[in-house]
């Protein structure tokens, strides 16, 4: 049998999808529990040796697993990485390479399978949840096909709640099972996070936890995926 393992899902691009992974890779892993946390592909990631590569999803996500970015560490969270900060399919395709939905599908299904009992496995998404993944795929079939729950997570900027109530209704509507949402404060934001909180909230029947930048991950949050 094999442990837990939750999709983070974005109502956008853009929106702190990482930031929200790695609050809660954090938050997890300070309350006892044992996490990996992976993002098999990720778009916009210069090589390692790059300076900017710190600040690149994939090293922001090892950091919060308390791990080095070495080669093999880099690999085993994000074996798809392309360069250009667009769809991965565009950015694959810029490269001269591309990215089959089954191959995706079947790396996560093999993590998840060596994910021990008791343990929990996060799978950052890319892009929104209608993002292209692959040239005839997106992030909804890439979700579907790994038959796991979503935690979906929007921003709170203009706009913000007709985006997470959007993406919160197609993954009723394709039976995906979906265990909460956050809402990441995005900088300059007319309205106050908890004010669109409040918004989301009258309209879903799911926990809703706001994270606010600089702020540690609500322990609400925490106990929806914990295994």
């Amino acid at each position: 049998m094999s442990g837990n393992a939750v999709f983070i899902a974005g109502a956008g691009t853009e929106i702190g999808k990482t930031y929200v992974t790695a609050a809660l890779t954090r938050r997890l892993r300070g309350d006892g529990h044992d996490v990996r946390t992976l993002k098999p592909v990720a778009s916009g990631v210069p090589p390692i040796g790059d300076p900017d590569f710190r600040t690149s999803d994939t090293a922001i996500l090892l950091e919060a697993q308390g791990l080095v970015v070495t080669p093999e560490n880099v690999a085993a969270c994000s074996p798809w990485r392309f360069s250009a900060p667009l769809a991965p399919d565009l950015a694959a395709a810029r490269e001269g390479r591309t990215l089959a939905l089954a191959d995706l599908v079947a790396w996560c299904r093999a993590e998840m399978g060596a994910t021990p009992p008791g343990s929990t496995l996060l799978v950052e998404g890319v892009g929104g949840l209608m993002s292209p993944v692959t040239a005839d795929h997106t992030g909804l079939d890439w979700l579907k096909a790994l038959s796991v729950p979503a935690l979906l997570v929007t921003g709170s900027y203009l706009g913000a709640i007709s985006h997470a109530l959007t993406a919160a209704e197609t993954l009723r509507l394709h039976d995906v099972p979906l265990l909460g949402l956050a809402v990441c404060e995005s900088p300059d934001a007319p309205t106050p996070i908890e004010t669109v909180a409040a918004a989301i909230r009258r309209h879903v029947a799911v926990p809703v936890h706001e994270i606010v930048r600089g702020g540690a991950c609500p322990a609400g949050l925490a106990r929806l995926v914990g295994a």
